[in-house]
């Protein structure tokens, strides 16, 4: 076999490998991402229920920094 195509089929396959890995990588942060986002979701509601029932005029999120 020419060496030429012996070293491409080689590295072919390393870059096969290094996609494989960055694939199962990149999914694996889609799930941590998708859980991340359903945890700051429940933190703004739960948030949002605590200024409601604290009586406030407004929610703190929409009330202007004392400093305008």
């Amino acid at each position: 076999m020419d060496e030429r195509l012996r070293k491409a089929e080689e590295e072919i396959a390393h870059l096969a490998h290094a996609v494989d890995d960055l694939s199962d990588m990149v999914a694996r942060q889609g799930g941590e991402i998708d859980l991340l986002t359903r945890r700051v979701e429940m933190l703004l509601r739960r948030e949002a229920e605590r200024e409601a029932d604290s009586g406030a005029a407004a929610p703190l999120a929409d009330q202007r920094p004392p400093h305008w």
